[in-house]
């Protein structure tokens, strides 16, 4: 991938402390770009994921219109990480989900209207389109998503697409599939499954483990959303797909292989409701760009188990 011509200078990372968040600020900041972080700090929003960083930090919410107004001007992007995400707490209560991934969406595009924010880039997921048999899913799918979380992203992705259209706000949207890497906070089932074999415990495994998914390093989505950044067309939507498409139950062999686990360290759990059976992306659009993943799903995956086994003080602080 060249470098842009419209690189940016100034970059505001809503989410930024977050784990895919964070290292999208990991990645510009090593390049030399100023970037500030605005995050209400959650429980999945960690200060040590920007630690050694670079970047100007502020603590706040991104549906605070006030806040919004005094942060967003003077930036050349505007990247919106800042989501409630867990699918698991989506189903146990909704509102927060809501409130953040459409309330938080409309605040932050209206601040961005208001500053003429030259780029701002929506930063959503596979899930918002529901559950695919086979094949995969173009821009032009529609979305009919099956749980509280993705009916909340996907209620955020048209609010952002109606300011494009309605107002002219320069926004992309990208979506991709499921992220795993190092920080990423443990309730996901990757440092789930991780943390848990470090200390002995038993993984939970839903259902029969025949749910797909297409996994993804988070360096990899990183880079596809500042392609998108720096050269995406207002308006449009791009998917950033993984490199490794798999079932619950292989991803669940990986990891204790990896481990030197058995399975008699599964435990078998009642399916989460509504469990959508497949994702999956089509990329063509993105990969026209120039963009492809560079990290396989096997060195990815040893690399992850290799940091959470070397960083116990950072994941036992959050469990």
């Amino acid at each position: 991938m060249t470098a842009s011509t419209r690189e940016p200078s100034r970059v505001l990372v809503t989410g930024g402390a977050g784990f895919i968040g964070s290292a999208y600020v990991r990645m510009l900041a090593a390049d030399g770009i100023s970037v500030t972080v605005l995050d209400k700090l959650t429980y999945a929003g960690n200060p040590a994921n920007l630690e050694g960083v670079a970047h100007t930090f502020v603590r706040g919410d991104v549906c605070d219109p006030g806040l919004l107004a005094e942060v967003v001007p003077g930036h050349d992007v505007v990247v919106n990480f800042a989501a409630e995400s867990h699918v698991d707490r989506s189903i146990d209560g909704a509102a927060e989900f809501v409130r953040s991934n459409v309330l938080g969406v409309q605040a932050l595009m209206q601040a961005c209207l208001e500053a003429g924010t030259p780029r701002v880039v929506q930063v959503s997921t596979d899930e918002v389109y529901g559950s695919i048999e086979s094949g995969s899913w173009n821009e032009f799918a529609p979305l009919r998503p099956r749980s509280p979380y993705s009916a909340s992203k996907a209620g955020g992705d048209m609010i952002a697409r109606a300011y494009a259209i309605t107002h002219g706000l320069p926004v992309s949207i990208t979506r991709c599939g499921n992220n795993y890497g190092p920080r990423q906070y443990p309730e996901k089932v990757i440092p789930l499954f991780i943390t848990n074999l470090l200390r002995g415990r038993k993984v939970p495994l839903y259902g029969d483990g025949g749910n797909v998914r297409d996994w993804i390093h988070v360096e990899d989505h990183c880079a596809g959303i500042r392609l998108v950044a720096e050269e995406g067309e207002p308006g449009e939507i791009y998917h950033i797909a993984g490199t490794a498409e798999m079932t619950n139950l292989r991803l669940t062999e990986w990891i204790l292989e990896l481990c030197g686990a058995d399975w008699d360290m599964v435990e078998r759990v009642e399916d989460r409701k509504g469990h959508d059976r497949r994702y999956s992306l089509d990329d063509t659009k993105l990969r026209g760009m120039g963009y492809a993943p560079k990290i396989d799903f096997e060195t990815g995956l040893r690399e992850t188990i290799r940091w959470y086994t070397d960083n116990p003080d950072w994941w036992k602080a959050l469990i």
